[in-house]
């Protein structure tokens, strides 16, 4: 029988290295009286004694009055890993002698040095883009900086040692752990980053539709344009094509704005003045549900009376202000612009708008005391914000992580801004397209005139695809199409994870196989599957059993240990 002790402290390491293996466990100590005996080597770490049992798998066999315990670790040392026996090595096996274990920098060292004493700073580099993370991160800007500060110190400007390298990481050594450990939502980042790339150069091959033109400056863009960008909800980035060219947002700022108004305002409040249904028109009708109110925000009636709820009583530039900063933080302030040509061309070409603000103006579709005509002002400057790819798949990718932007960490939207933007996205942002886009791909999105298409995929990432000529619909050519490829190729469809449903790839889970689980709460179901153990029963045992404080520990008894395959 093995009794295992769960204090705060084995909490605290779960929470910091949650992907943590039996053997892992088992393999470290703190040199207490009644902790494991150790052998010195540091390669090869092992109990002392052990018993082979379960179909020749070892298992630790206590040693006579003593009583294993897991306890503090900040890392685990792969024995079967060749470790070059250097200077710092040597510094390694010292310290674990003297009881002293390898910090997560030194095993973020050993893991790229591959045995080496010193690593060139670009092979850090290289590995950390393998992951998905961009050296311009901002979470990593203290690593960056730090990292450039150290390489001027160096002789040849290179190379760092293992101190230098942990001087330059440790400001962000959790987040660096995770990447590197493959605990992002896509672990195997540049296997799904060349699908992404195949799927754009499958799609870069259709030729059909038409430039938008009823707005003169759209028209100026060449159809050959195309890009993809997305974000992670843990900051993975990918792009390819034209991804840094700024276009306007135009139809796709109306989620956001929706967004801005609900976080501001409440759900209730906002649907007194808009409906929530599909309208089944098109986007830019007059025409007003049996309540005299516009069908949803997602059609210009309902977004011109959602800009008409935004700092209402403020003057437009501070409205605009307002909305632009916004936009910035939801996309972790990566390039939001505005292009007062496209204003004054839609101010110029407006008719069908300012017919629709006069009829929503004599049907009292306005909070009291709206100016109509500073409203269109304000839709129009709105619809002219200017974006890129790379910056619009941040706000996706916002959206997509609940509200918090993936590479700042702040919280921009409310959940409930969130959960009503994206169910009327997913309902009522392709136009005439939405009900066949919600079946055939199955996740919110919202597309523009200018060609770009906002796509979803809650709790895993944020999609921005553009490409300026349009289907009959509004809808970009190629934006469709990739979208529908993607849908075919991954299971990110709503209902592709329905039971005896046909698999399709999920690039959530590790090379094909069961996503790993990572540690919320401390229970017995999350560290029975921690540890890999099939047939084994955890049971609660008293604090007075083991001498410990009921305060801040949990014990653990495992009690017939079965194969862990």
């Amino acid at each position: 029988m093995l009794q295992f002790r769960a204090s705060v402290v084995l909490k605290e390491l779960i929470q910091t290295s949650p992907k943590r293996s039996f053997s892992d466990i088992i393999r470290h100590k703190k040199t207490l009286p009644n902790a494991y005996f150790y052998s010195a080597a540091y390669q090869v770490v092992r109990i002392s004694k052990l018993k082979t049992v379960c179909n020749g798998r070892p298992f630790i066999q206590p040693l006579a009055g003593r009583r294993f315990l897991c306890t503090k670790t900040e890392g685990a040392i792969d024995p079967a890993e060749p470790v070059k026996k250097d200077e710092s090595v040597q510094e390694a096996t010292a310290d674990k002698k003297a009881g002293i274990l390898p910090s997560l920098e030194d095993l973020l060292f050993y893991s790229i040095a591959e045995g080496q004493e010193r690593i060139p700073a670009h092979k850090f580099i290289t590995a950390l883009k393998a992951t998905g993370l961009r050296t311009g991160d901002p979470r990593l800007k203290e690593c960056m900086d730090m990292l450039k500060v150290t390489l001027k110190s160096t002789s040849d400007g290179v190379m760092l040692d293992r101190h230098l390298f942990k001087k330059c990481v440790q400001s962000n050594i959790v987040l660096l752990t995770q990447a590197f450990r493959k605990k992002f939502v896509i672990p195997d980042f540049q296997p799904f980053a060349s699908h992404i790339d195949t799927l754009y150069e499958k799609a870069r091959k259709l030729s059909g539709g038409l430039v938008a033109d009823y707005i003169p400056q759209l028209a100026k863009f060449s159809p050959d344009l195309w890009a993809v960008s997305l974000c992670t909800v843990d900051g993975q980035r990918h792009t390819v094509g034209d991804t840094k060219v700024p276009f306007c947002l135009q139809s796709c700022v109306k989620p956001l704005k929706y967004a801005i108004a609900v976080h501001d305002h409440g759900t209730e409040y906002v649907h007194q003045l808009i409906g929530k249904e599909p309208s089944g028109l098109r986007f830019n009708k007059l025409f007003l549900n049996e309540d005299d109110k516009p069908h949803n925000p997602m059609v210009n009636a309902g977004a011109i009376v959602c800009t008409s709820l935004i700092k209402q009583g403020a003057g437009n530039a501070e409205k605009f202000d307002y909305v632009l900063n916004f936009l910035k933080k939801m996309a972790g302030n990566e390039y939001v612009g505005f292009s007062n040509a496209t204003f004054q061309s839609e101010r110029e070409s407006g008719d069908r708008n300012f017919a629709i603000g006069y009829y929503l103006k004599e049907k009292k579709c306005f909070p009291n005391g709206t100016d109509m005509t500073a409203v269109l002002d304000l839709y129009f400057q709105l619809c002219s914000i200017e974006v890129t790819c790379e910056s619009a798949s941040v706000m996706a990718a916002t959206l997509a992580n609940g509200g918090f932007c993936p590479i700042t960490g702040e919280r921009v939207l409310s959940p409930e801004a969130v959960r009503d933007t994206l169910s009327l996205m997913h309902s009522c942002g392709m136009y005439d397209f939405s009900g066949q886009f919600a079946f055939h791909v199955g996740l919110p999105a919202k597309s523009g005139v200018a060609g770009a298409i906002l796509l979803v995929v809650p709790n895993v990432m944020g999609i921005m695809c553009w490409s300026p000529p349009l289907d009959k619909l509004g809808n970009s050519v190629r934006g469709i199409q990739f979208c529908t490829d993607l849908v075919s190729l991954f299971n990110f469809h709503n209902y592709d994870n329905l039971r005896h449903f046909t698999k399709k790839h999920d690039p959530r889970r590790e090379g094909g196989d069961q996503r790993q689980y990572t540690f919320g709460p401390l229970d017995y179901e999350s560290l029975q599957k921690e540890l890999a153990l099939k047939d084994t029963v955890w049971t609660k045992v008293s604090p007075t059993e083991c001498n410990e404080d009921s305060s801040t520990t949990v014990v653990y008894r495992m009690e017939n240990v079965g194969d862990g395959n």
